[in-house]
Order: C-alpha cells, then sequence, then structure tokens
C-alpha cells in the first residue's frame, strides 16, 4: 500500500472515531456553564481529585493488559488464536475491576477522610464508574483491532447521550452535585457496555489462556511503572494544586484543561486509531516509512490549534464561564495545549519499542518526566499557581517526547523529519509568544492563527509533493 494510502486510511479512521469524542468534548464544554452555575470552586476540585484517583487505579488493575491485547492480537495467525486473546484479556479484565470495585465500595470512608473535600458517597460513584470504564474500553477495543470505526463512533455518541442527559437531570434538576457529575458519567458507559456485552457474546466465551496471559503479562507489565509515571504528569499538578494553592486554584486550572482539552480531542482521536494501524503495516520498511510522515502532519495539525486555542483563550473562557471570578484560567491555556501536543508526539515515536517489544525501559523515560514534572510543580506552585503547575507540565512531556525518541531509535530507527519538526514547532510557539507580547486583539489573534500555514512557506517547511497539488489550483484561480 502506497504512502499516501496508508496516511487516507489513519486519517479516516481517526476521523471516524474523532466524531463520538467530538461531541463528547463539545458537550462536555457547554456543559461547564452548568457546573460552573451549579458547582463551587471546591465541588469542581473534587471530582477532579477522584477523576485522578480513579485514573491511577485504572492503569494498577489493567495490569498492562489492554496495551499487550492489540500487540498480541496482531501477531495472532488465525481465528482461534485472536479469539484466545479476546476472551483472555475480557476475563482477566473483568475480574481485575471487580475486585477493585468491591475494595472501593468497602473503604469508601476511609479513601474519603484521606481525600481533601471529598465524600464517601462520592468515592462509591467514583468507584462504579471505574468498573463501568475498564469493562466498557475493553469491549470498545474490539472495534479499534477489527478498524470499524463507524461502530466505535456510533457506541461512543450513545454512551455520550445518555451521559449528557442523566448528569443534566442529576445536577441541574436533582441538584445532587459532585455526586450528580459522578453518577452521570458513568450510567451512559454501563448502558452501552451491557448492550456491547449482549452483542459481543459469542466472542466471549468461558476460555482462558493462562500460557498466553504469563506472554501477555511479560509484555505489558513493563507499561505498568511507565503508564503511572505518565499519571503523575497528567494529575499531580491537580493533587499539589490543591494541597499548595487550594480547591479554588485548582478549579481555575481545571477549567484551563478543559478549553485546552480540544488538543486533547485531536489526539484521542489519532490515539484511538494508531495502535491498530500501526501494528498492521507487517513490511518494517513502509512502517518507518508512514511513522515518519505521521509524526510530521500529527504536530502540524497539533500546533496549529494549540496556537490557536492559546490566542484565543480569554475570549473562549468569557464565553464558557458563568461568572467573572473563573475567566483567569484563560492564562493556562496555551501552555497546556502545547503540553498535549509533546505528548502526542510521545505517543508516535513511542510505537517503536512496543513493535520491537521492547517495553522495558519505557519506566525510565517517563519517570524521568514524572519526576521532573513533580520537583517543577513544587518550585513553581507556591510563587505561580496554575501557571507554574502549567510550565511543569509542558517541561515533562518535552523530555519525555526527547528520552522515548532516543530509547525507540536506538531499537526501531526510524526516519523521521526532523527539520520540519523542528520548523513547524518552531512557527507556532513564535506565532504564540508574539501573540501574547502584543497583547492581542481578537481580529489579530485570528489573523496570526490563520497566518500559520501560510508562514511555514517561506520557511520550507513543505515538499514539492505537498505543493504540487495547491500549484495546480492556483492557476485556475486567477
Amino acid at each position: 500500500m502506497t504512502l499516501a494510502r496508508q496516511i487516507t486510511r489513519l486519517v479516516r479512521h481517526s476521523a471516524v472515531y474523532g466524531l463520538g469524542g467530538l461531541v463528547s468534548r463539545i458537550l462536555a464544554v457547554l456543559l461547564l456553564p452548568l457546573y460552573t452555575h451549579y458547582l463551587s470552586k471546591a465541588d469542581y476540585g473534587a471530582i477532579e481529585t477522584l477523576i485522578a484517583l480513579t485514573t491511577v487505579l485504572v492503569i494498577v488493575l489493567r495490569a498492562g493488559i489492554s496495551s499487550a491485547f492489540f500487540r498480541f492480537y496482531f501477531d495472532a495467525t488465525d481465528d482461534d488464536s485472536r479469539k484466545l486473546v479476546v476472551r483472555t484479556s475480557f476475563w482477566f479484565t473483568m475480574a481485575s475491576a471487580t475486585a477493585g470495585l468491591v475494595v472501593g465500595l468497602v473503604l469508601a470512608p476511609q479513601v474519603a477522610g484521606t481525600l481533601n473535600a471529598v465524600t464517601a458517597s462520592e468515592v462509591r460513584a467514583a468507584f462504579v464508574g471505574l468498573w463501568a470504564q475498564m469493562n466498557y474500553e475493553q469491549l470498545t477495543s474490539l472495534f479499534r483491532v477489527e478498524e470499524r470505526s463507524v461502530a466505535f463512533a456510533l457506541s461512543s455518541l450513545a454512551n455520550v447521550v445518555i451521559t449528557v442527559a442523566a448528569t443534566v437531570l442529576l445536577v441541574a434538576v436533582w441538584h445532587k452535585g459532585p455526586v450528580g457529575v459522578l453518577v452521570g458519567n458513568f450510567l451512559g458507559t454501563l448502558a452501552v457496555y451491557f448492550v456491547l456485552l449482549a452483542y459481543r457474546r459469542y466472542q466471549l466465551g468461558l476460555e482462558f489462556g493462562r500460557r498466553l496471559f504469563r506472554e501477555m503479562n511479560r509484555f505489558g507489565m513493563p507499561l505498568v511503572p511507565s503508564a503511572l509515571a505518565l499519571w503523575t504528569v497528567n494529575f499531580v499538578d491537580r493533587v499539589l494544586l490543591n494541597r499548595i494553592a487550594g480547591a479554588g486554584e485548582l478549579g481555575l486550572y481545571s477549567l484551563g484543561v478543559r478549553v485546552a482539552s480540544v488538543v486533547l480531542f485531536i489526539f484521542i482521536a489519532f490515539r484511538t486509531a494508531w495502535p491498530a494501524f500501526a501494528y498492521s503495516i507487517e513490511d518494517d520498511d513502509e512502517a518507518r516509512r508512514t511513522y515518519g510522515f505521521v509524526l510530521t502532519y500529527l504536530l502540524l495539525v497539533c500546533c496549529w490549534v494549540s496556537l490557536g486555542l492559546g490566542l484565543l483563550a480569554p475570549w473562549l473562557v468569557h464565553l464558557l464561564a458563568s461568572r467573572p471570578e473563573f475567566y483567569p484560567a484563560s492564562r493556562v491555556v496555551s501552555p497546556l495545549a502545547f503540553s498535549t501536543t509533546a505528548y502526542a508526539a510521545y505517543v508516535v515515536v513511542a510505537i517503536g519499542v512496543s513493535r520491537a517489544r521492547y517495553t522495558r525501559f519505557n519506566w525510565i523515560v517517563t519517570g524521568a518526566g514524572a519526576v521532573l514534572n513533580v520537583v517543577l510543580n513544587l518550585i513553581l506552585i507556591p510563587p505561580y499557581g496554575m501557571m507554574g503547575a502549567a510550565i511543569a507540565t509542558v517541561a515533562a512531556y518535552a523530555l519525555m517526547f526527547v528520552g522515548m525518541t532516543l530509547n525507540a531509535q536506538r531499537v526501531y530507527p526510524v526516519p523521521y523529519q526532523w527539520r520540519r519538526v523542528v520548523t513547524l514547532v518552531g512557527a507556532a510557539v513564535g506565532l504564540t509568544v508574539l501573540g501574547k507580547l502584543v497583547h492581542a486583539s481578537l481580529p489579530v489573534a485570528l489573523a496570526l492563527t490563520v497566518a500559520y500555514p501560510l508562514v511555514l512557506l517561506p520557511l520550507g517547511f513543505y515538499l514539492r509533493s505537498e505543493l504540487r497539488p495547491l500549484r495546480r489550483v492556483l492557476p485556475a484561480s486567477r
């Protein structure tokens, strides 16, 4: 398959996968006025704290099997072998998630006492959500390996519709506060999960490959400390903000995270399609060439969006927040958006070590990023608050990208287009800094955003093959 067709296939599946995510992100942003009206900053901070807790528990309970599932599914040579991979992953996930749920329900009062401003009811709701999330994602992974992106998107859309309806009722009508948000978030997941369970029942027989599980475990377990380090980078800033600067500062930071999540939406859409796409390319030479172009094009899109979000952040926050006390959140949007861009680049280059089945040193790279993140948060949050946390996040992801690139290139060299990467990142950061220095008005911010791909032209970013279609169009438009 040609490079153009490979890229087109990745874009097509990413776009379809992103449909459900797009609706989810739009509705999540549109729900911000609801949250800021019915919830206090402390309530919002409590929800973020529980999300952080359940995220790290999901990483531990999965034990790396979710990552191993993709690699071993594509290594299987026949339908029976693939079915064994599916069933082994399903039953392990079910058992692990159920164990986590039971422990969470029993120890809810103790967990609530350990965390600030969190109740036992909120903890129980969060653990039910954990069980639903783990099992739902395992079943929807089947659509991803089968490259059935439309079915995946339909499941996501159904999940979103039920979730939003339930959340609005629980928060705005029945005034259930943070518990209403948490319960509303998992009702849609549970409903769709049980439908998928009935649909997939023929693949989920009582079969468990012990030898296969041991092999998957050897592949996946080294990824657990790496995933925990990634969690640290993703969430420790919120924990430290809550402890050092208070729940109010955390609430502002969380709102900035929501606005910057447009880049995260693009990344999640890509990441959903990426493992199945990357492993499905059997020829190593073709895979290496494709990976090189994927990094360039993904960074181009993410940097452009990060530039726009950073420059337009003041107007976006004013539009979405119902009270002026939330307006300062706009300051952290730009660094948070670019940090997600760096994370996206990390995910692309990390595929090399997974393809080579050499995951044992991933934790060193992510661990270094986590240590840097914690240290910078402790240094920067006291004087700079949420902006210090945002700077720490950017620095950590940048270090992880560089470290993973060095590690992956050692075991699976890929011809990445480094000159083009540096050019597009430098142009985006430069335009962002320019806009901030001149305190760009709305028209100027829009103009700088639109100008980004044009600025890349005199910098020699584009290849001749990329300019050829444009040259064919320009004469016709005269």
